[in-house]
């Protein structure tokens, strides 16, 4: 080949190859930790079971998912920090009953509209509350306590763990079904509020399942009924409201979400993890000793119960005028 030839093959010989090859595989997900967002303080129940499932949901992704506690306005702080986080998937938020109440209850808070800015990912658990009194009122099951409420207007002082809590919540609904006259007294938190049940000094409330078993087993507070359309196996003896008042149902519950736009392959990625997490036998069985239903739902399941609590809740806030403290 000559000088001229030789300079002129030279391109074709650093060119690159008109067929393209195979494109630079996309980085597979997850490739690091998982940030999961609780609007709870570390230790109670709710964080407990976040904490349990995200270790299970670990195993099944091959990365951590680290609960990072983020407490304030109601959970508002949580919610707001996956609604405005990156929609990649490494921040999920354990979302639970007030992203349904929040928004009749407090609009002020962020997110609004939970519905478009947040995505399902699937649901985590619930976990229903005791109807309980103090045993110095003549009742031993929900029809009789409606009947005393009714025979005595506005003398029935009912507790709860705070304005806008689900086991306020599950009080005015009752008041509202059964037509009662009732007093709500709210507490900062179930443990004040137990503590004047157990002195008499209020007669009713719907307490955490976990919270109240201790006084129903001492016989320090007298249990009616369960707020859950189901019985539950740690107090089996306690009907559900709903046998006395259909339809009844008020539960607490937790599920996880992404921000809104996250793409589709993660959020499967994701919801396929949680649904093994969910059904592990041994998880399920530790979760019910704590009085929680670990609960498998798909996005979808999820999204329509967050739909349906959104209108239960803002139709009952508004009706019964409840504002917060």
């Amino acid at each position: 080949m000559t000088p001229r030839r030789a300079l002129l093959a030279a391109p074709a010989l650093l060119a690159p190859s008109a067929t393209p090859g195979p494109a630079r595989a996309q980085e597979a997900f997850p490739s690091r930790p998982i940030a999961l967002a609780s609007g709870y303080a570390p230790g109670g129940v709710t964080d407990v079971t976040a904490r349990a499932v995200a270790e299970r949901m670990a195993r099944e992704l091959g990365q951590p998912v680290v609960v990072e506690n983020r407490v304030g306005a109601a959970t508002a702080v949580a919610n707001t920090y996956v609604a405005q986080a990156r929609p990649d998937g490494y921040t999920i938020l354990a979302g639970t009953s007030t992203l349904a109440i929040n928004p009749a209850l407090q609009p002020n808070l962020t997110p609004r509209e939970p519905m478009r800015e947040l995505a399902p990912v699937g649901m985590m658990f619930r976990s229903a509350f005791a109807l309980h009194v103090h045993p110095s009122l003549p009742v031993r099951t929900t029809a009789e306590f409606i009947a005393y409420c009714k025979a005595n207007p506005g003398k029935v002082n009912f507790g709860s763990s705070g304005t806008g809590a689900v086991n306020h919540l599950a009080q005015a609904l009752l008041a509202s079904r059964a037509g009662l006259d009732v007093v709500h007294i709210p507490f900062r938190g179930g443990t004040p509020a137990l503590i004047e049940l157990r002195a008499g000094r209020i007669h009713a409330m719907f307490q955490a399942l976990l919270e109240a078993l201790p006084t129903l087993r001492e016989g320090q507070t007298r249990g009616l009924a369960i707020s859950s359309k189901e019985r539950n196996a740690l107090v089996p003896d306690l009907p559900p409201v709903a046998d006395t008042v259909p339809g009844f149902e008020a539960v607490f519950w937790q599920g996880v979400f992404a921000p809104a736009g996250t793409p589709q392959p993660v959020m499967d990625k994701l919801g396929a993890a949680l649904r093994v997490s969910t059904d592990d036998p041994m998880l399920r069985s530790r979760m019910a000793e704590q009085g929680v239903e670990l609960v498998t739902g798909d996005a979808a399941h999820l999204r329509d119960h967050l739909a349906r609590e959104t209108t239960l809740w803002g139709d009952l806030i508004r009706d019964a005028h409840i504002r917060p403290e």
